[in-house]
């Protein structure tokens, strides 16, 4: 869709090029969104794509991706034979339904900006306890978890003039045991509930639940809980006011299908079920 409003495109290729943040602002990087639906109030572009990054970083420990890497480049990743994690990447991937043009073009930052309850790579990245790399206005930087990054629909950690530079996945997190769920209303629809169960080395349990939910809840126990205390757990975590309300699902049946998989994602890392869905 054209943006008959736009004025303006920066297209910084430094930190001290980006402008002053002013109303009117959008960042852009893939713009699969941005460029979806009317933006009456947007007047200004900066394109933070003209930064150049390099998509993706392996190192011994972890993977840094930037927040313009794209869900295609993220799909085509050789990782570590050791990341037991790795095939929850492509899981994810999978889970943002698209063309081939949209993979190509829509980026991990932009899915984690965007913050959808759907957004697959909230999902990746809370559930393997990534962080947050954020450029700050006054030329700083910080952190911050990013299970703490999405507060609820369409709504994130973000000050203005702030950007998401890159998201950094620990190793130890790479080589969790995982297993994932996911449902949808339609065969082709939107994420209803996605869910990743994780075991560390330790034997630590911990419980990520997305898309059903308004913004991402994590549940950590010391070992793998049985189903009726995963499902208490959940409750507990999990008020009703919670979970989202929109044409891909009625608060009731996202609550139902979230306590049903939490039980199969529980069943599949304690060795009585599939890993994979």
């Amino acid at each position: 869709m054209d943006l008959n409003t736009i004025e303006t495109v920066i297209r910084p290729q430094s930190r001290s090029e980006l402008p002053h943040a002013r109303d009117g602002d959008a960042w852009l990087a893939g713009g699969t969104w941005l460029f979806s639906e009317p933006q009456p109030g947007t007047r200004r572009l900066v394109d933070l794509a003209a930064f150049g990054w390099a998509p993706h970083e392996v190192g011994s420990d972890g993977l840094t991706l930037a927040a313009t890497c794209t869900i295609a480049q993220l799909g085509r990743l050789d990782l570590p034979s050791s990341w037991s994690a790795a095939p929850l990447i492509g899981q994810c991937c999978h889970a943002l339904l698209g063309s081939f043009k949209i993979w190509n073009t829509a980026t991990v930052g932009g899915n984690l900006c965007l913050a959808l309850p759907a957004g697959p790579m909230i999902a990746l990245a809370t559930a393997l306890d990534a962080r947050c790399t954020i450029w700050s206005a006054d030329g700083t930087e910080r952190h911050l978890p990013a299970e703490d990054f999405v507060r609820g629909p369409q709504r994130n950690a973000l000050r203005p003039g702030e950007i998401l530079r890159s998201l950094w996945f620990p190793a130890a997190a790479l080589a969790y045991r995982t297993a994932f769920r996911r449902i949808s209303l339609s065969p082709n629809g939107r994420s209803g509930a996605l869910l990743i169960g994780s075991v560390d080395a330790r034997g630590g349990f911990a419980l990520t639940v997305t898309a059903s939910v308004r913004r991402p809840r994590r549940l950590v126990f010391a070992a793998l809980p049985g189903r009726a205390a995963l499902i208490e757990a959940i409750d507990d975590a999990i008020p009703e006011t919670l979970y989202y309300d929109d044409v891909h699902g009625r608060p009731d049946w996202r609550r139902h299908v979230t306590r049903h998989l939490a039980g199969e994602v529980r069943d599949a890392l304690a060795g009585e079920g599939s890993p994979c869905a």
